[in-house]
């Protein structure tokens, strides 16, 4: 461990203090501009899925840059599982890498890369990145099959080791690695970008060492820390006590397809501490949608920091008051050897689940069901020439609604942050054609603040042969709705739909596809929040002349009625039509939550699931 560093006058300046803050958070940042400017792969340079953070010499995250909230718990356990490997052997020009979600990663593809930075010989800091890689191997192309059974299907496993050893280049590694990926040029060209946020990273910190001198950086990182537990504790202090619980359902692991998933959260919060405990959820399951624990603590900590002020500092201090539970063995909880290559969907549910909770803790201040965790969709296979190409893509894009609000439409969860793909640069880059990139009528969840609006995108495959392989979830469980609020509408997958051979396809599979052959998936609805016939009139006009709605529903769900002659409200006919709805319904109110389940659903009769649904 790194000794304090004495107190100066530097260190009692409270401005000092504020522009380091931000000086470390904008390396951080700095990062992430320059993996997304010097990455190879669209999953990266498109989709953004990446990170990076800058840590002190004791591995301690003090600023994560502006990328991913999912993994704000993935990192710092990463880290300390390889300084724990390499206790006393760190030095000077050492890189280290590591990806296995049994030694703090989360799932293969996700590649951890840590760079300590030394000055005088004294460790001071580690840059930190991490990022999904293309392929990292295994049965299927892109290496995120939900129907895989068992880990060592799943593609490479790298523990922690050294990439570079003083500065030297572990060439032994690289050649293995090479060997074991389908596209080993974008794979090692992301890890590339990797390591060059490390470098810009430790170029940038060492110019503030130069400013401040070395004893007042290392205190000032550990106050960075100190500062923001000591505003998450008085935070958090402000909420009301209590336990709060929620449920929710996963359709199925992609391999059982007749065996819903139960999630199961409950929320403590006492004084200035709360507990994110997931007992009760499923035990993990044979498919690969299990959770890892760090995985499931960014799912927490989303949720809960979701609720507080914005101006916390994405630190490690951030996370102290908030425990998180999660019993090995359970699908929030992974053991080996569970395959957990498309735990992300899993970790996106957890967080909808959190925000269930916390949703009856802070009635004016939470969040419904979004789109059922971002969609993976892969494609991979060989041109002519028998040179390899992997499609990847995480579609994501109806939040859920808010307390305040209407859920986004066409933007990422708010665990992911990703990007959607660029229509132009895939088609210049992949054997794919799209045919439609558009929003959905009629699926969002209606609420006085509705859910996010769906998109659907229709693919048709150029090459002769490729393997498709699709994570989606919400066909049987849609987004729920609370306080009134209702379900989205389900999602969907097609293969060549309108064709004669049209083939409905459920939410998780790998299969065959040709040329010629048009993928279309349709994202689920996000949940609404609070009394439709509360919603404003106008707000529901507006989504019917956005084509968001019909005007069918609008009448039906929002008792608005519209002259689409004139586009504009009819005021009494709306006012009489609410009067009756509202009488219809009787004495008993609305619920808290609405899944549109049968009222005697125990959570094992698939059938009775569906046949509601339809």
């Amino acid at each position: 461990m790194n000794a304090p560093a004495p107190a100066s006058a530097a260190t009692r300046d409270p401005i000092a203090f504020e522009l380091f803050k931000n000086s470390v958070a904008a390396i951080a940042d700095e990062m992430a501009v320059t993996v997304h400017r010097t990455s190879y792969t669209s999953v990266v340079k498109n989709n953004m899925d990446f990170s990076t953070a800058f840590a002190d010499g004791d591995g301690v995250i003090v600023a994560q840059g502006l990328t991913l909230s999912g993994h704000l718990g993935a990192i710092p356990v990463a880290l300390q599982s390889v300084m724990k490997c390499f206790e006393g052997d760190i030095h000077p020009g050492d890189v280290f890498a590591m990806n296995d979600p049994f030694e703090g990663g989360m799932h293969l593809p996700d590649i951890f890369v840590f760079q300590p930075i030394f000055v005088d010989g004294r460790r001071l800091a580690f840059a930190c990145t991490i990022a999904h890689h293309t392929d990292v191997g295994g049965r299927v192309p892109g290496s995120s099959a939900a129907d895989s059974t068992e880990i060592f299907q799943e593609g490479i496993r790298i523990p922690p080791i050294k990439l570079y050893e003083r500065g030297v280049k572990n060439a032994t590694f690289f050649r293995i690695f090479e060997a074991n990926v389908r596209v080993p040029d974008k794979v090692v060209g992301d890890l590339t970008a990797q390591l060059s946020a490390c470098y810009v990273a430790q170029k940038q910190f060492l110019e503030l060492v130069e400013r401040y001198g070395a004893d007042t950086v290392a205190f000032f990182m550990k106050e960075i820390n100190v500062y923001a537990e000591r505003v998450t504790r008085a935070a958090i202090a402000k909420l009301p006590d209590g336990e709060w619980s929620f449920e929710d359902w996963i359709d199925d692991d992609g391999v059982d397809y007749d065996k819903p998933i139960r999630l199961f959260v409950t929320v403590r919060k006492h004084g200035d501490e709360m507990e994110v405990d997931y007992t009760g959820s499923s035990p993990q399951v044979r498919g690969a949608i299990n959770s890892t624990y760090s995985y499931s603590c960014g799912s927490a900590w989303t949720a809960v920091r979701a609720i507080l002020p914005p101006d916390i500092p994405n630190a490690e201090g951030a996370s102290r008051p908030i425990r998180v539970t999660a019993p090995e063995g359970t699908i929030a909880n992974v053991i080996m050897p569970g395959a957990c290559a498309a735990r992300a969907m899993t970790g996106f549910r957890m967080t909808d689940a959190t925000f269930g909770a916390l949703a009856q803790m802070l009635p004016d201040n939470g969040m419904t069901a979004s789109d059922g965790g971002n969609t993976n969709v892969s494609i991979g296979g060989y041109y002519r020439n028998r040179k390899p190409f992997i499609y990847v893509d995480f579609t994501c894009g109806s939040w859920g609604a808010r307390a305040f609000d209407d859920g986004h439409d066409g933007l990422s969860h708010i665990k992911g942050n990703m990007a959607s793909h660029a229509v132009e640069v895939i088609e210049a880059e992949y054997p794919i054609q799209f045919l439609a990139y558009e929003f959905v009528p009629d699926k969002f969840g209606p609420g006085k603040y509705r859910g996010g609006a769906p998109y659907r995108r229709d693919y048709r495959f150029l090459e002769d042969e490729a393997v498709l392989s699709v994570r989606a979830d919400r066909k049987r469980f849609p987004a729920f709705g609370l306080y009134g609020g209702a379900p989205g509408r389900a999602s969907e997958n097609v293969l060549n739909p309108g064709a004669p051979g049209e083939l409905p396809l459920p939410g998780k599979f790998s299969r065959r596809i040709r040329r010629g052959d048009i993928f279309r998936t349709v994202l689920a609805g996000g949940g609404g929040w609070g009394d439709p016939l509360e919603r404003d009139p106008q707000r529901v006009l507006r989504d019917v002349r956005n084509e968001l709605l019909s005007d069918e529903l609008a009448r039906s769900q929002y008792g608005v009625v519209i002259d689409c002659a004139h586009w504009r409200i009819d005021e009494q006919g709306t006012h009489a039509l609410r009067e009756t709805m509202r009488s219809a319904r009787g004495a008993g109110g609305l619920p808290f939550v609405q899944r549109d389940w049968p009222a005697d659903f125990d959570g094992t009769d698939v059938r009775a699931i569906e046949a509601a649904a339809k």
